[in-house]
């Protein structure tokens, strides 16, 4: 099977998960192609699949990966898809973070025109030691918060990578089982 895997990242953890996913599906005896969206990636239209993802900063999502979904939406509704959203407030024990993460990702669908047939959220890290000192202090503010570590010195990641492999699996099986049939996938 084909598979079509883009991203938008904007500090580096979605395409840290995309290209986990891209391997798993290789080991799988998928063939994979990995993109940027903002690099002119290629149309859904080669490929049997398509797994898009992208992160949360400031309630939106990358701006190329919204251009693409939009300008492809047709073209991904008629294809076997999924969406993958990274956000930090994912790994929080506040339901409310829960909750607004998976309205942004609802809103961003919706608006997008697209309707993947799995989606799922996804944490993803602190890097500390990538911030600028201002984002570095309000990272901390709301670590403190949420109980997180608020030792700037070092970076944590906060991604289920069991969960990703199980989201990457589950969606390639259900591909493979609905090729040839008119089957709705849903998570």
């Amino acid at each position: 099977m084909k598979l079509l895997i883009i991203y938008g990242t904007t500090e580096g953890q979605t395409r840290k998960i995309a290209r986990f996913m891209a391997d798993i599906l290789k080991g799988m005896g998928h063939e994979v192609t990995l993109a940027d969206a903002s690099e002119d990636p290629p149309g859904p239209g080669l490929f049997d699949a398509v797994i898009i993802g992208a992160s949360i900063h400031m309630h939106k999502y990358q701006a190329a990966v919204s251009h693409y979904i939009t300008r492809e939406a047709s073209g991904l509704n008629r294809k076997s898809s999924a969406f993958f959203s990274v956000c930090l407030a994912v790994a929080s024990d506040i339901e409310e973070e829960h909750h607004e993460a998976e309205q942004i990702c609802s809103n961003f669908l919706f608006n997008a025109g697209w309707k993947p047939r799995m989606t799922i959220q996804i944490a993803g890290a602190l890097k500390y030691t990538e911030y600028d000192f201002f984002k570095r202090l309000i990272m901390k503010m709301i670590s403190k918060r949420e109980g997180r570590s608020t030792d700037t010195s070092r970076d944590y990641e906060y991604t289920d990578w069991n969960a990703v492999t199980k989201f990457v699996t589950d969606f390639a099986d259900k591909v493979v089982q609905s090729q040839g049939k008119s089957v709705v996938i849903q998570q």
